[in-house]
């Protein structure tokens, strides 16, 4: 079970780092979003979700492993 902990960790970060290099200097594109402040909103909310589904991932295999364990 740890292995898959730490699967899905390295996983999370590879697709976080990869963003990043994908991401363009379209300056055009980003200023509307930056200049409201909305840029920021979009972000706490991804990251609101993503951390409640890694939460939930790890409540779910934490009653798993209890599971596991009594049989």
């Amino acid at each position: 079970m740890r292995n898959r902990i730490h699967y899905l960790l390295l996983l999370l970060a590879g697709i976080i780092l990869s963003t990043q290099t994908f991401a363009q200097e379209n300056l055009a594109a980003e200023t509307p979003m930056r200049s409201n402040g909305k840029i920021y909103v979009v972000l706490a909310i991804c990251i609101t979700i993503l951390l409640g589904l890694f939460i939930y991932l790890l409540s779910i295999d934490r009653k798993i492993k209890q599971i596991e364990d009594k049989q």
